[in-house]
């Protein structure tokens, strides 16, 4: 990979945006699982590094019972794994891994924006999800907070074609796959705009986005999931344009716990 000049990855909640909704947030154990998967994605470990109870506890601030569960919650997303001794460890991917955990939230997407519109009653559903589309369309994207506002809004925009789909058992689904590194919608969102064909690259998220509203409430049921899941696909072609330049990069949540192959550096 070319080194590349240094880029500002600081955009304020660019790591944060990835880090999974939790009902419990303003307990201990929601707290420090937060801030350790903020850590992991940061690459402040590295894939294979085994992370200990105690040195967490002085680090993170909080007593040793909240930190096994949040290494415990952090090995069911799959961002740790258990080592046969004991304890965790950091995992590694490989981008067969990232394809996977890509290809599988547009799937899942895909069955939501199907059922969305196949179960839409009234149309006066779509005034919320319609209204995060304005703002984002009315978003400039010049500077650090317009791209945290961004990120918000386009999280939002997916949850809310969950949330028309009227399917709890599938959005837990959707909401378990989003913790996987690159696979949450807004992953690639930031690293995308240091691309040379930036520009075009968000015309083109933007058109799929309305071309989605629209297929879910005219009831077009096979567009709408033909429409997301070529969506989802748009982050694998961020990630592969991205592949090349470690600058950039390095910008994108979790890239230091991608294990590269020689052809992927080449």
């Amino acid at each position: 990979m070319n080194s590349g000049a240094q880029l500002d990855c600081s955009a304020p909640s660019v790591h944060r945006k990835i880090c999974i909704q939790m009902t419990d947030v303003d307990s201990q154990s929601g707290r420090a699982m937060l801030k350790l998967r903020e850590l992991l994605l940061r690459g402040d470990f590295h894939p294979g590094e085994r992370l200990s109870e105690l040195p967490l506890v002085a680090r993170l601030g909080v007593s040793r019972t909240p930190i096994r569960l949040a290494l415990q919650r952090l090995a069911h997303e799959g961002l740790l794994e258990m080592v046969p001794s004991g304890g965790f460890q950091v995992r590694e991917f490989n981008l067969t891994d990232i394809w996977d955990a890509i290809e599988m939230r547009g799937v899942l997407e895909g069955t939501a924006a199907r059922l969305a519109a196949e179960r839409l009653g009234d149309p006066v559903e779509m005034r919320a999800i319609r209204d995060l589309q304005q703002q984002m369309d009315t978003t400039t994207l010049d500077t650090a907070e317009s791209f945290a506002s961004y990120m918000d809004l386009n999280e939002a925009f997916h949850a809310a074609v969950g949330d028309l789909a009227k399917s709890p058992m599938l959005i837990r689904s959707l909401a378990y796959v989003k913790t996987l590194p690159f696979a949450a919608p807004s992953a690639m969102v930031y690293a995308r705009s240091k691309l040379p064909k930036a520009a075009a690259l968000f015309i083109i998220g933007q058109e799929q986005h309305h071309g989605l509203l629209e297929a879910i409430e005219q009831r077009q049921g096979s567009r709408a999931e033909a429409l997301a899941r070529e969506h989802a696909r748009l982050a694998r072609r961020n990630l592969e344009s991205v592949l090349s330049d470690q600058a950039i990069l390095s910008c994108v949540p979790g890239a230091s716990l991608i294990k590269f192959s020689r052809a992927a550096r080449q």
